[in-house]
């Protein structure tokens, strides 16, 4: 099956996405911002039992899911980035969270064969691709939906252990 695949390495890395969209929905062809802030809920995230963010929303716009990733709702949220400058590790990048989103269809049924969607190709550092990816774990590529394969390195895991003993 084929994916979107987005190397947040280097996505997270451009000044500025130059990616556009076809889908004639995406205002300001924002559809790669959308799967990027999902793909941080899903992969970065270091989901903290507090979750400062969900706090800080005075929208109630941000919510921390049953399987423990964070959702946002777009039609509540007004984009004042008070989750981003809430959490404690940076993970909840400010130009990921805009007002006006577009969600990525990930051109399905509208592309003919042999065609690469458009933020492919429009995409200069290589951060897009489209095509046969599966998850590995060793290379730190990680199935973040059925139609989208991201890359990082910014993998975090949280490890239990037992509370320090006191002395």
């Amino acid at each position: 099956m084929k994916r979107l695949f987005i190397d947040l390495d280097i996505c997270d890395q451009c000044d500025e996405c130059v990616s556009s969209c076809s889908y004639v929905q995406h205002p300001k062809n924002e559809g790669i911002t959308s799967l990027r802030e999902l793909a941080h809920f899903v992969v970065v995230c270091r989901r903290c039992d507090d979750a400062p963010c969900v706090a800080s929303c005075p929208w109630e716009a941000l919510e921390m899911q049953d399987y423990n990733a964070l959702k946002r709702y777009m039609m509540r949220c007004t984009s004042c980035k008070s989750c981003s400058r809430a959490c404690p590790f940076g993970v909840i990048y400010p130009e990921t969270i805009p007002f006006i989103i577009a969600r990525c269809d990930f051109c399905l049924g509208r592309l003919k064969e042999g065609e690469t969607p458009a933020c492919l190709q429009a995409c200069t550092h290589n951060g897009v691709k489209y095509g046969e990816f599966e998850e590995n774990k060793d290379e730190h590529i990680y199935q973040v939906s059925e139609y989208l394969v991201v890359k990082t390195n910014y993998k975090w895991e949280r490890i239990l252990q037992a509370p320090p003993k006191k002395k």
